[in-house]
């Protein structure tokens, strides 16, 4: 569907946060009759041709909450297997289906097709909003990273992949042995003409925790085969702060994890499973 049928058809956002406004660089994705189409900022670090991960998780994120989306529940869970890299010439079409519809629990399930060959699929589970249970249970303390205002602003033109993203370096970098924190921030519409809403701006950046929680000091050895996204609410700023709090490997098979803030507190975590490559990206780009 076209932006402006789904108000009519759906209880979805009738408008959006102040600070998702519509942006003027070049989107990820053109609308190609009632599909999409890539444009060259959608490609990956992996080869000129091939299609970002970040980008296949947001349009199967866009397409789940524009079809089955509402203020009356949280998207608490995304799941993307992506096990083949979409060329970025190549239109695309995500399709979704209503697995569970009911009163506190919703279960949505997409496929991102390429070409006519699914590249990619997805879990959405949608919890409906009430009230937190009686009592207090243990939580890990807020970070303190400043906020990104006052982080002075990166003159690197390489930062966020020549500017796929933008970034504020908080400690640590790409790589480096040690604690790693940054605030990202998107700075392009996923499709053209739409702004991003909460969750897409979430789930287009999750894909970060890969590259971010799995590159090491010889560079990025791993290839993420799918992502997990986990919120227990929706970010109310546009900066999303990534930490690293876990990585793995044995065997070639490795798993990364980035808690996930924004300017307010803590909104979740992004988890993936990622495969050794034969030849490490030893040229990794800054986050």
């Amino acid at each position: 569907m076209r932006p402006g049928l789904w108000a009519k058809s759906l209880d979805f956002p009738k408008t959006f946060p102040s600070w998702s406004h519509a942006m003027t660089n070049q989107p990820f994705f053109t609308w190609h009759g009632d599909g999409f189409m890539p444009t060259v900022a959608a490609n990956g670090p992996w080869s000129p041709v091939s299609m970002h991960g970040r980008v296949v998780i947001g349009l199967l994120g866009f397409a789940i909450e524009e079809r089955h989306g509402s203020d009356d529940f949280v998207p608490a869970r995304l799941t993307v297997d992506m096990f083949r890299l979409p060329n970025i010439t190549t239109p695309v079409e995500v399709t979704t289906k209503l697995v569970r519809d009911g009163m506190r629990i919703k279960v949505i399930e997409a496929e991102f097709v390429s070409g006519g060959t699914s590249m990619a699929r997805a879990s959405c589970q949608l919890l409906r909003k009430t009230e937190n249970a009686p009592g207090n249970v243990w939580s890990p303390p807020n970070w303190d990273a400043p906020a990104p205002s006052d982080i002075h602003a990166p003159t690197d033109p390489r930062l966020g992949m020549n500017g796929k993203w933008t970034t504020r370096p908080i400690v640590g970098s790409m790589g480096s042995l040690g604690p790693r924190r940054l605030w990202m921030s998107e700075v392009r519409e996923l499709v053209e003409g739409v702004p991003m809403t909460p969750f897409v701006h979430v789930a287009t950046g999750a894909d970060f925790a890969s590259p971010f929680a799995n590159a090491g000091d010889q560079g990025l050895g791993y290839i993420n085969s799918d992502v997990t996204l986990y919120l227990h609410r929706l970010p109310v700023t546009r900066w999303i702060g990534f930490e690293v709090v876990n990585h793995h490997a044995s065997d070639g098979v490795a798993i990364g994890e980035c808690w996930l803030y924004d300017e307010k507190g803590p909104i979740g975590t992004s988890t993936v499973a990622a495969l050794a490559q034969r030849k490490p990206m030893t040229n990794v780009p800054p986050p």
